[in-house]
């Protein structure tokens, strides 16, 4: 069996399994990652080496885009304090940390032991969002987990490099040049991103065309990452830079029709992608084995000691974080809670990026000779990842129903029947204004009754708050309906930005109802 027969047979794998987790509300990237594991096991199944460009490249710039989409500037703003003393705090200490455990009870030297504890120093954006998704976390939660798996990779990425030249050359750590690397890496990646993301926002706000806009959406996280990578920055940071500021602003680019067309076909990628890439996590773990040497074998017990290094590092420091945030925020007097910690401390798997960065450590120092115990830091990687995506992965969702904070279906459910009784009053205040036939004169002679039959649209969605989908009995409605409900639609979803704006309503709740805004517009276009 070739190689490729191998891949193939993967993508059919990890598309049921993906599938299949769905439907029994599983969390699908533990799941896949067993699966993987379990597939890698048979001793039929040839050995799949992945070349580093084919994750960097290929895989993780349309993951990072999707994930960072999913947050907005907004989120951003109130959790910014809290998730800085994660960022750039707890990525050095838990570094540090795990380089020297690894050093303490593994063959590894100081240097290649620093490689592994930054390769692990920062959590995943793909997977503690595909995590995420199942579970119903209050916004700021919700908003501090994916914002520090996103912004964390910088961090990361600057030790990883350091560290690697420290193994490659064999010369010691600048702290000023550390820091002078930090700033061009993460400082010019963000300006590229930014920059790049003003140009697809004038591109697609001038096209109407599907096809095109779909080619560009899937075109702008690859342009990100190679665009920064070519000018010595970081192209992680460039992609998620890029995705938040289009993905805060992608209700304004392109019609209903077109943002319903980038949706699906964006929703179909990053499920393929991260079916495939979890699977072969698991896929990796046989066959670093193989590549071990004698002396390297330990690793069934180390795999285990660096994963619960990585956990008791991140509670030992969120939770006095959550205690001096509490205690600025004068709420002194107030018992603290150690829900919302217990959770954020739970949620802080690793996934892609790491074995994507252990990937790409290199085979050779400067002098030619191979780097030491290579194989063991992505063995330990591939490891670590796998046993936080397995155990983490399938005990988030008892941790967050233990600790209580979870959203109850009920509170979802009466923020959206709030904010669609909202908008639909909005549209309707407007069309009583729009009673005088004289603004509706080059509507025609069907203008009186269409605005009857809009208005009973309208008052019928305010009385049936709770269904998900609204239609008209009509087949095909007159031009002049569908102008005024186009109208309406466009007073329905400016009304829900500024409840948004507002602070009134969730990130989650505005897109799902722009969904439904997109879908009702979409289907008032004339039938052929």
């Amino acid at each position: 069996m070739t190689g490729l027969i191998v891949v193939l047979l993967l993508v059919v794998l990890a598309t049921a399994v993906a599938t299949g987790a769905r439907r029994w509300s599983l969390p699908a990237p533990s799941l896949l990652v067993v699966a993987g594991l379990l597939v890698g096991l048979m001793p039929w199944v040839p050995e799949v080496r992945l070349p580093p460009h084919v994750i960097n490249v290929l895989v993780l710039p349309p993951l990072l885009y999707a994930s960072a989409g999913e947050i907005s500037v907004r989120d951003l703003r109130a959790v910014w304090r809290p998730v800085t003393g994660l960022v750039f705090g707890l990525v050095l200490a838990s570094a540090i940390t795990v380089g020297y455990m690894a050093h303490a009870i593994t063959p590894l030297t100081a240097a290649t032991a620093f490689i592994l504890g930054s390769v692990l120093a920062s959590t995943d954006p793909v997977a503690v969002t595909a995590l995420g998704r199942r579970l119903s976390l209050p916004p700021r939660v919700q908003a501090m987990v994916q914002a520090e798996s996103l912004f964390n990779d910088a961090t990361s990425l600057v030790l990883y490099k350091v560290a690697v030249a420290t193994a490659v050359s064999g010369s010691a750590i600048s702290v000023p040049g550390t820091a002078l690397q930090f700033l061009i890496l993460a400082g010019g990646g963000a300006l590229i991103g930014a920059a790049l993301a003003a140009v697809v926002t004038l591109i697609r706000r001038r096209t109407d065309d599907p096809m095109l806009e779909t080619v560009i959406a899937l075109v702008t996280p690859y342009a990100s990452y190679v665009v920064a990578e070519q000018s010595h920055t970081s192209g992680v940071t460039a992609v998620i830079v890029s995705g938040v500021v289009l993905g805060s602003t992608r209700h304004t680019l392109g019609n209903a029709s077109v943002r319903l067309q980038v949706h699906a076909v964006y929703d179909t990628v990053t499920f393929l992608l991260e079916s495939v890439v979890f699977a072969l996590i698991g896929l990796e773990v046989p066959s670093a084995v193989r590549h071990l040497a004698r002396d390297e074998h330990g690793w069934p017990l180390w795999v285990p000691v660096i994963a619960f290094t990585l956990l008791a590092i991140r509670l030992l420091w969120i939770f006095p974080l959550s205690a001096l945030i509490h205690r600025r925020h004068g709420q002194g007097d107030n018992r603290l809670s150690w829900r919302v910690p217990a959770v954020l401390s739970w949620a802080g798997t690793r996934g892609v990026m790491p074995l994507a960065a252990a990937l790409s450590i290199p085979l050779a120092t400067q002098t030619g000779a191979p780097l030491p115990h290579r194989a063991l830091v992505l063995m330990l990687t591939t490891g670590t990842v796998a046993v936080t995506l397995v155990f983490q992965g399938f005990t988030l969702a008892p941790v967050v129903r233990r600790s209580g904070i979870a959203l109850e279906p009920e509170h979802t459910a009466r923020e959206e029947a709030r904010t669609r009784r909202r908008i639909a009053h909005a549209a309707l205040d407007e069309l009583k204004l729009l009673g005088d036939l004289d603004q509706l004169g080059d509507l025609g002679a069907a203008a009186e009754g269409a605005l009857k039959q809009a208005r009973r649209h309208l008052e019928a969605r305010i009385h049936q708050v709770e269904d998900a989908h609204y239609s008209d009995p009509d087949a095909r409605p007159a031009d002049a309906y569908r102008e005024i409900r186009r109208t309406l639609i466009a007073i329905e979803a400016a009304e829900l930005q500024r409840l948004y704006e507002a602070n009134r309503i969730s990130n989650a709740t505005r897109r799902r109802i722009q969904y439904e805004l997109d879908l009702e517009e979409a289907s008032l276009r004339p039938r052929d």
